[in-house]
């Protein structure tokens, strides 16, 4: 789904990035929801930022890439997490290019995206290649999703990697009667 987001573009340095989990929902320009098996995922647009929301069977994890107030840790290149029962991997990238370039890889990006049945995409008034977006997909019990940030007038494109593995519904398996945790800011619960 490709949307023109009704706002000015403000995340103007890729530089300025965070990443956060479970943080509660931000205001969105715009969402998409899914049910992906009996996940239920949806993909917000924060302007230049985004926000996914994973829940199954009780349990919810998010994650956050925003420009945060008060945020000074830059974005990881990397993050492993255990969730519960859930394994959840984060990579980040930042690449800086050309202006052919990056006009060519904004286009591509959002055609791919807007294309596809578990894609959000939303541009920015003022610049044609001003774009964040978000992909989702579940293969057997992992749920993976892809994302990109421009910043044109950088001429850097961020884009983000995550994979959620979530493990065994609740009930089966060995009855041990593991306790199911929630992240929030950060830390499980």
């Amino acid at each position: 789904m490709l949307t023109t987001l009704k706002t000015a573009y403000s995340d103007t340095r890729a530089g300025d990035l965070a990443w956060v989990l479970g943080r509660e929902p931000l205001p969105a320009l715009a969402t998409l929801e899914l049910e992906l098996g009996d996940a239920h995922v949806q993909l917000r647009l924060l302007g230049a930022s985004h926000q996914v929301i994973l829940s199954r069977s009780g349990r919810s994890c998010s994650e956050t890439v925003a420009c945060l107030p008060g945020s000074t840790a830059p974005l990881p290149l990397g993050v492993s997490e255990q969730l519960g029962e859930w394994d959840y991997e984060f990579a980040s990238q930042v690449e800086a290019l050309s202006p052919g370039s990056f006009a060519a890889r904004a286009q591509e990006l959002i055609a791919l995206v807007a294309e596809h049945p578990h894609g959000l995409a939303g541009t920015y008034p003022g610049s044609p290649h001003a774009f964040t977006a978000l992909l989702v997909q579940r293969h057997e019990d992992h749920v993976h999703w892809r994302t990109w940030h421009s910043y044109p007038q950088e001429g850097r494109l961020v884009s983000t990697r995550t994979r959620l593995a979530l493990g065994a519904q609740p009930g089966a398996g060995d009855g041990s009667g593991t306790q199911e945790r929630v992240c929030r800011e950060g830390a499980l619960l």
